[in-house]
């Protein structure tokens, strides 16, 4: 039980100098704690963890894909301002919402589950966890809800107050990137190509849209399997259909494994993006390593995430904590 959670048993005229009292601590203690630490948690709101894990089995067990939906989130959150929860600034909080960046516009998803998450931690810990770290434990509880691997989640992240949409649109991938451009996005978030790879395998799970690999699957070039193309085609007409989808990996669309790779090398790679990874370039050679090795794949992946968790984190008096994930205080 946390502190505040304690004060919820005090006397009406007590209760809120004892809340006052525990906010006073946890600002002094946040002060202290200014970077992160996995046991960031654990005197302030030591059920946070488990809350946020119950709010994410539920939500990926009615609905596998959003596993895929959750790594993305956070994803994308990264790689604007840090990981600082401002992809979930709706656009009635914030002007330049990076929900409305191409890169996410219709296609990323998942709100409202950490929003619910958000609700839940707040019913026992009221303004002690940061938007951005429920993000940060629900990406690595998604991939676990699908038989990916784990890892330790270091918290102690505080809440941005701005968005920004032109950023979202310059730093973030798009699905016709070339692999130089790839690897330059990751290298300027202090990822490396090897990280790159890794991260991308979490495209053995989720589903992408006919308009995003159209133009792949149409064009007759060599990089992509014939028979493979001509089933995506069932589903994906030629000028109709933006919409529809078609999972990343064919094989096991709904468990995390390295199928994804040997996808690639069978040239069954759905977006551009992905084919590009295993065509001749400088990252073939990993792609060839995890398509033998899930171990590796595995162990690789969760070491990018925790490096991609720690890209310009708020921390400290940085920041805010929000009570609505959607909204600015």
């Amino acid at each position: 039980m946390g502190l505040v959670a304690v004060c919820s048993r005090s006397t009406s005229r007590s209760s809120y100098a004892c809340i006052m009292v525990t906010m006073m601590l946890l600002h002094a203690y946040m002060l202290c704690e200014a970077h992160l630490s996995s046991t960031f948690y654990d005197k302030m709101c030591p059920n946070a963890l488990n809350t946020i894990q119950t709010s994410i089995r539920t939500a990926v067990s009615s609905e596998r894909r959003m596993a895929a939906s959750l790594i993305r989130l956070h994803f994308h959150d990264c790689f604007v301002q840090g990981c600082d929860a401002s992809i979930l600034l709706d656009e009635a909080a914030s002007a330049t919402s990076e929900r409305n960046a191409l890169q996410n516009l219709r296609s990323a998803r998942g709100y409202e589950v950490i929003e619910a998450a958000k609700s839940q931690v707040e019913s026992i810990c009221p303004g002690v966890v940061s938007c951005a770290d429920i993000l940060a434990v629900a990406a690595r509880d998604a991939s676990v809800a699908v038989g990916g691997p784990t890892w330790t989640v270091k918290l102690g992240r505080r809440d941005s107050t701005s968005a920004s949409l032109s950023q979202a649109e310059t730093d973030l991938p798009r699905f016709t990137d070339g692999l130089e451009k790839i690897i330059s996005l990751f290298d300027n978030k202090g990822l490396s190509a090897r990280d790159m790879v890794a991260l991308s395998g979490s495209h053995t799970i989720g589903q992408a849209q006919c308009v995003t690999f159209r133009d792949r699957i149409y064009n007759n070039a060599s990089d992509i399997d014939a028979g493979f193309a001509s089933t995506r085609k069932r589903r994906c007409p030629t000028n109709d259909g933006n919409g529809n989808l078609a999972p990343l990996d064919l094989v096991t669309p709904n468990s995390f494994d390295n199928n994804y790779f040997k996808n690639l090398i069978q040239r069954k790679g759905l977006l551009e993006s992905d084919q590009v990874l295993f065509s001749g370039g400088s990252t073939d050679s990993i792609v060839s390593e995890y398509s033998k090795s899930p171990a590796t794949f595995n162990s690789d992946f969760a070491s990018a995430m925790v490096k991609m968790g720690d890209i310009d984190p708020l921390t400290g008096s940085s920041g805010v904590i929000r009570k609505l994930c959607s909204s600015i205080n």
